[in-house]
């Protein structure tokens, strides 16, 4: 008789314990975050790009987070041509200053038009190997060798310094829509200094749509670029302002017309 109610207690202990299981399972599913969808292809950036099918494809198999953030953005390639507008806000003891920069890249050459927010203009065009810089309408150009990246010329970072974090300086990354743009979205974590940096780059383009530099919980630096325009790089852009030419987008390295 004890044997029995023996093994009846069992069973009734038992019964409980996968009741309990079943109920944290059902209670953990229905809180799990929703699944991240990235846009169809039929669906446009704000510039009104079309990102590319396969592209998508690759990145939607990927869940973005800070142990695998740093392999999406390996995946992302930039155009090839390409020209877009800056908007800088730097932030300090209650005031602010604006800056714009009108940017157009081929290969590896970039044209870039700074303007302060004094009004002056700094021009500059980069090649791999030499920079050329001028201000305002003025003639006198500088001629020297290039001793900055593409992206430092720009003003902005360059987002692949993610690549070369550590996962453990990372404190957040996924998907995430910056003003109707798909981004990849990533926080680092506080450094000894109390910076923070937030990247938002868009999946359409491979470019840097906005970061955003933190300390102590204020916003110290901000860059905004959420358009870019495709194949709009003429040789107009890499023409100083004595009329040489030193690059044309419709060129090969040859010096062939690629149209012909």
């Amino acid at each position: 008789m004890r044997r029995k109610r023996r093994v009846s207690a069992l069973g009734v202990a038992f019964a409980l314990l996968v009741g309990l299981v079943v109920f944290f399972f059902l209670r953990l599913s229905l809180h799990r975050p929703p699944p991240v969808a990235l846009p169809t292809p039929e669906q446009t950036e704000q510039s009104g790009e079309v990102a590319p099918k396969t592209e998508q494809e690759a990145l939607r198999r990927v869940e973005v987070t800070p142990l695998t953030v740093q392999l999406v953005i390996e995946r992302l390639a930039r155009p090839e041509n390409y020209s877009r507008t800056i908007l800088f806000e730097r932030f300090w003891r209650g005031t602010s200053g604006v800056g714009t920069a009108s940017v157009s890249a081929d290969g590896g050459w970039t044209r870039v038009d700074q303007t302060n927010r004094n009004g002056e203009t700094r021009h500059s065009i980069t090649s791999a190997e030499e920079s050329w810089i001028w201000y305002g309408e003025s003639d006198s150009v500088y001629r020297g060798a290039a001793s900055v990246s593409a992206d430092e010329e720009q003003s902005i970072p360059t987002y692949e310094d993610i690549l070369r974090l550590d996962t453990a300086e990372i404190s957040a990354a996924d998907y995430r829509s910056l003003d109707g743009v798909s981004c990849i979205y990533v926080e680092t974590v506080p450094d000894g200094d109390g910076y923070v940096n937030r990247y938002f780059i868009a999946v359409g383009t491979g470019l840097l749509a906005s970061m955003e530099r933190l300390r102590d919980g204020e916003t110290i630096y901000r860059m905004t670029a959420l358009g870019a325009e495709r194949d709009t790089v003429g040789a107009a852009a890499f023409t100083l302002p004595d009329g040489t030419v030193l690059h044309d987008p419709g060129t090969n390295e040859n010096g062939e017309n690629e149209g012909a």
